[in-house]
């Protein structure tokens, strides 16, 4: 998980310095597509973190990827696109190296701790306001296509609206917000008061494994 991360943002980070911010998502498409889809077995597994704290973030992260980006080209060569798969990435790989690393030895060194902690006040509202940006340019294109609704009358007798869909999911993001918020600030107070420093004897095995790892 942790290398298609950086894969991705390492193919992100070249494609807008070479060629600029309308080819990011062709050059991340697939990586991003996978990585996102595998962190739901996050959410089944709850290895990691209380369903309730992943799985608003995993679902908003599917939706994006699969009922956006992949759904409407159009909004595929937004600026908001880079600023997205940077965000996540960044976040993703402090985030897998924190718990690979505190699983493997017990603890994480001071800097890991920090990152963990930290670049949450920054990346969140940036890879939130990207989702919400990009779900945002999507809608005149979901209204114009009808994909994904279903209309009446059918051998159902359902009806379905894809683009009103958009909108009710868009107000649970804002929703959501505070919570998430306060469930990271939570998160950082917990963790500054754990101990973050590796113990010497530990040390050597922390550098080999780490490599192995990456």
């Amino acid at each position: 998980m942790a290398r298609s991360l950086s894969g991705f943002e390492y193919f992100g980070v070249k494609t807008l310095k070479e060629t600029g911010y309308e080819y990011v998502y062709d050059a991340v498409e697939k990586p991003l597509i996978f990585a996102q889809t595998a962190a739901f077995l996050e959410v089944i597994s709850e290895a990691m973190s209380p369903i309730s704290a992943t799985l608003p973030q995993i679902s908003s992260r599917l939706y994006v990827s699969w009922g956006i980006l992949w759904s409407f080209p159009e909004v595929r060569s937004h600026i908001l696109v880079s600023s997205l798969v940077i965000s996540w990435s960044i976040t993703e790989i402090i985030r897998y190296s924190y718990f690979g690393i505190r699983e493997a030895f017990g603890s994480v060194p001071s800097w890991l701790l920090w990152l963990r902690y930290s670049t949450f006040l920054l990346l969140y509202p940036i890879g939130i306001t990207s989702e919400v940006g990009l779900i945002y340019n999507a809608l005149p294109y979901m209204k114009e296509s009808g994909k994904y609704s279903v209309r009446m009358p059918n051998k159902w007798n359902f009806s379905f609206n894809y683009y009103y869909a958009a909108f009710a999911f868009l107000t649970s993001i804002v929703t959501c917000l505070g919570r998430e918020r306060k469930h990271s600030l939570n998160q950082k107070s917990i963790g500054q008061r754990r101990t973050s420093t590796v113990a010497p004897s530990l040390r050597t095995r922390f550098i080999g494994g780490l490599a192995l790892w990456l």
